[in-house]
């Protein structure tokens, strides 16, 4: 059978349910935007993978839970996250994931992390930060459960991090500059894959790694783009970012190789710029970075595009 990609048109999507298939698999971008700055057309790097009867977060950047609101998600139903690496910017949403996650979702069962070395640290000072408050809602107020404000946390290395249910979750290291060590994701379900790279320059181990997806969501920056942002006036700072992320002519020639049904950006700018220099190097299926944004992989790949969302 050939297998063909669908693009509806924008609609406002209902309360997202689990994978609509049972070889489906279904990725919301709930934010796409680049760095550390407020964007409000543009949250945070966060992105939520369905598949199998379970739902996987993909970095916790400013606004996921937020996103996670509108695509009508219930937070407290998330129990897994999975980290890139630990910029500020991939990160900063997660005390919120945690608590209100606990005390306004409802979750009943830990919350389970991996992510790079300092993972687990990181994870435990979030609990001493927000002592007070957990200790007042489980033990004194409310009276609330106390297994859904446990943490479990992994420091991860490259390899399989996740296997159950038939998802099989790979980590694999990606080149971001000095900051090491970063991570991309391959997520494999039902005969169906995608491939998140995280942030990263060109990478041969993601092109290693990713060869045979389905669906490819890479990150991307344009370095007129960032030049021209009034947030960003040191050059010796800008030349320093633009040298560990993946411009969009080099983004094509990584999509090339690794030939994904349909490629998608991610923590990338979302502009006509991106798009056109991206087709300087690139002619296949392509999807601009855009929040609420959902793709649902099987036979045919169907992209929504949520009126909800500001970008529209």
């Amino acid at each position: 059978m050939i297998k063909t990609l669908f693009f509806a048109a924008s609609v406002a999507l209902p309360a997202l349910s689990l994978a609509q298939s049972s070889d489906s698999i279904k990725v919301v971008l709930l934010g796409t935007g680049v760095g550390p700055g407020v964007n409000l057309q543009q949250y945070g790097a966060s992105t939520l993978v369905e598949a199998g009867g379970e739902r996987f977060l993909f970095d916790c950047g400013r606004g996921a839970t937020l996103r996670l609101a509108q695509a009508g998600v219930p937070i407290g139903s998330i129990s897994r996250l999975f980290l890139t690496h630990l910029h500020s910017d991939h990160v900063i949403q997660i005390p919120d994931l945690v608590l209100t996650g606990w005390a306004g979702g409802r979750r009943m069962i830990p919350l389970e992390v991996w992510g790079p070395d300092g993972t687990r640290s990181m994870m435990d000072h979030i609990q001493q930060a927000f002592s007070f408050d957990i200790h007042m809602r489980r033990d004194v107020d409310e009276k609330i459960a106390g297994a859904g404000i446990q943490v479990v946390a992994h420091d991860i290395k490259q390899g399989v991090v996740f296997d159950e249910h038939g998802v099989k979750i790979t980590a694999f290291l990606v080149d971001h500059g000095l900051v090491q060590p970063a991570f991309g994701y391959r997520i494999d379900y039902g005969g169906h894959s995608v491939a998140l790279s995280g942030d990263t320059r060109v990478s041969e181990n993601l092109i290693r790694f990713a060869q045979g997806v389905d669906v490819l969501i890479h990150e991307g920056i344009d370095p007129e783009f960032i030049r021209n942002r009034p947030d960003h006036p040191h050059p010796e700072v800008i030349d320093a970012i633009i040298a560990h992320h993946t411009t969009p002519e080099q983004a094509g020639e990584v999509f090339n190789r690794v030939k994904p049904r349909l490629a998608v950006y991610s923590h990338a700018p979302n502009t006509e710029a991106m798009i056109s220099k991206t087709r300087m190097t690139y002619a296949g299926p392509l999807q601009g970075p855009e929040d609420l944004l959902t793709i649902v992989i099987r036979e045919k790949i169907e992209v929504r595009h949520n009126s909800r969302s500001p970008t529209n």
